[in-house]
């Protein structure tokens, strides 16, 4: 397979889409982004990589970084985080609170923000320096030490985070959060504050294709149990209540973030991430999709 071609066939027709979706503009800094940037990187298990528009640029990787925070706190945890956090599809928005009460406090999986809060909760009572120690967790696993969070972005969504609030405390309410909800909102809104660009989250994610271990030291970031369960949430959950629709048409385990990046995992293929800031109704990135559509489609390679 000649990705580098395909890459950049797929890029020039998706580039050309105008005029569809809209930034993320309910968080003012993600507003501020241009939106016609586009860019897309693939780090292959073979060791090839290809980008092809603004692969380089670092952007807010907002929900994809649940799926980093899901892996610390899994690796603190094991089994026993699923007795805080279900993995079940919601079918509901990614900031929904309609569940929890049924659920009792108990969010149906760790990528929707009710999920995340709770591991973010999970993090804090188990790391001494946890903004600090997740930071260098992620540095350790991209082998870069450029990664930092945005202080902008994270300011910015705590100015306007009124929903999260509601949820953080509903979940405390039914004695599902340990610390106080202020402390575990400000980690929240650091984590998802983290900035990478195309190539960074393709190259970071690419353990995944290759049963958790570093494909470059063979260092084992997740066992293969463990990374089993992760791309099996990212496949029934990273988008959403459009993660049927991610499925049917792109077939690959992966997960977007308002800031309009996707991650994608082919497992002992590649990782292949995409961003574009111009966001369809469900939040996820509308190029995006539409570039992993056709990538899979024309590639002849998905799940399915």
């Amino acid at each position: 397979m000649n990705f580098e071609d395909l890459i950049q066939d797929v890029y020039q027709k998706i580039e050309k889409l105008e005029g569809q979706g809209e930034t993320a503009s309910y968080i003012p800094e993600l507003a501020k982004v241009d939106p016609s940037n586009f860019g897309v990187h693939i780090s292959t298990m073979n060791g090839d990589n290809y980008g092809a528009g603004n692969y380089n640029d670092k952007f807010s990787i907002q929900s994809i970084a649940k799926v980093l925070s899901l892996i610390l706190a899994y690796r603190i945890l094991d089994h026993k985080i699923w007795e805080r956090v279900g993995v079940e599809p919601s079918g509901t928005a990614f900031n929904s609170l309609v569940q929890l009460e049924s659920d009792r406090g108990i969010p149906r999986n760790p990528f929707l923000n009710a999920g995340a809060i709770v591991v973010c909760d999970i993090l804090l009572s188990n790391l001494e320096h946890p903004k600090q120690e997740f930071l260098d967790f992620v540095r350790s696993i991209s082998n870069t030490t450029t990664i930092d969070y945005s202080k902008k972005i994270a300011r910015s969504e705590k100015e306007v985070g009124y929903r999260n609030v509601a949820l953080c405390n509903y979940i405390k309410s039914f004695g599902q959060i340990e610390n106080e909800p202020t402390d575990v909102l400000d980690f929240y809104y650091d984590v998802c504050s983290l900035e990478m660009s195309c190539k960074d989250l393709s190259e970071l994610f690419l353990f995944l294709a290759n049963d958790g271990s570093d494909i470059k030291s063979n260092k084992s970031v997740l066992n293969e149990r463990q990374s089993k369960r992760v791309n099996a949430l990212m496949q029934t959950c990273g988008f959403y209540d459009e993660s049927g629709e991610f499925a049917f048409k792109v077939g690959l385990p992966g997960k977007s973030g308002v800031g309009g990046g996707i991650i994608a995992i082919h497992p002992d293929q590649y990782a292949i991430a995409v961003w574009s800031p111009q966001l369809n109704k469900k939040g996820n990135s509308y190029k995006g999709m539409k570039f992993l559509e056709e990538f899979t489609t024309r590639s002849e390679l998905s799940l399915f």
